[in-house]
């Protein structure tokens, strides 16, 4: 007796709520309604004659066998979406956080064009793990604070990133912070997605004073050393973000920039690491990125 074959666009949705979770974040996944999901899985379920999925209220968690189907499609997946890569490439996606595209990379992509005119980009603002083949990624500049996927490369910049305080002219002639006990009155402002900032500030500079905690939080640097832009208070940076501020005078930074505890990254995805502008963007990336590095040392000394 012939077997029932579940339509693709059935299995595709069940994997996806499988691995987020969420039947919601699956339909925004694949750009379909939530009702459309259910009833793929609905039917997917019927098909095999098993449960796949277990509904609550706030999640979907695959059940035994939703697990062991959904670890093979994923796997299947993968496969298809790499030999379609391979057959026909398609353009370069870099991926990085939104700061960093905001602030280091757009100012300085035309130079990138200028030198591979024939080379097509995409960018994608993420500063987590991403699943390279069904991302559609090929290169990513990461943190080392972010745990790499497994199957990524990972090729070492060799610098330690710079961290250093900022904050408004008006607002350092304002508070008279002059040494780092001074900074302990002050209003501190954060990144919500490096929580410890502060804390890796002190241990950098030996700071001894008491615990330096955050007044107001960010959602992204970018939003944070906007607010210290306005005199809003004093902000823990990577200096790569803020150098031209610091140039044009937006930003001071008191204590000038030390070496933090965390370096820059690339992560090459295996699909990809071999191609001409994959290496083209390696060895230009790797180049601006020393090149940010040694402005910063010689931007001048901390503002007295």
């Amino acid at each position: 007796m012939a077997r029932s074959t579940p339509s693709l666009n059935a299995l595709r949705a069940f994997e996806a709520a499988a691995r987020l979770r969420s039947m919601s974040a699956a339909a925004n996944e694949l750009s379909v309604t939530h009702g459309a999901i259910s009833r793929h899985i609905r039917a997917l379920e019927e098909t095999l004659g098993v449960t796949l999925l277990t509904r609550g209220p706030l999640s979907t968690d695959p059940t035994p066998d939703g697990l062991r189907l959904a670890e093979g499609l994923a796997a299947a997946f993968t496969a298809i979406d790499t030999a379609i890569e391979q057959v026909k490439p398609g353009p370069l996606t870099l991926s990085c956080s939104a700061s960093i595209m905001m602030y280091w990379l757009i100012p300085r992509i035309a130079d990138f064009h200028r030198q591979h005119p024939g080379v097509q980009l995409q960018f994608n603002m993420n500063y987590g793990q991403f699943d390279a083949v069904r991302d559609r990624i090929g290169i990513a500049i990461r943190n080392t604070m972010v745990e790499p996927p497994p199957d990524v490369v990972v090729k070492e910049l060799g610098r330690a990133e710079r961290i250093g305080l900022v904050c408004s002219p008006e607002y350092l002639r304002d508070t008279g912070i002059k040494r780092f006990a001074d900074v302990a009155a002050a209003h501190r402002l954060a990144p919500a997605t490096r929580p410890n900032a502060w804390n890796e500030w002190a241990a950098a500079v030996e700071y001894e004073g008491p615990t330096l905690t955050t007044h107001d939080s960010y959602d992204h640097f970018y939003l944070m050393i906007q607010a210290a832009i306005c005199g809003l208070g004093i902000a823990p940076v990577p200096q790569m973000l803020v150098l031209d501020d610091l140039r044009s005078g937006k930003l001071v930074a008191p204590f000038g920039f030390v070496d933090g505890p965390h370096k820059l990254v690339l992560w090459l995805a295996p699909h990809v690491r071999d191609r001409a502008d994959t290496l083209a963007l390696r060895t230009w990336l790797a180049d601006q990125l020393a090149r940010t590095h040694d402005e910063g040392e010689v931007l001048g000394p901390p503002h007295s």
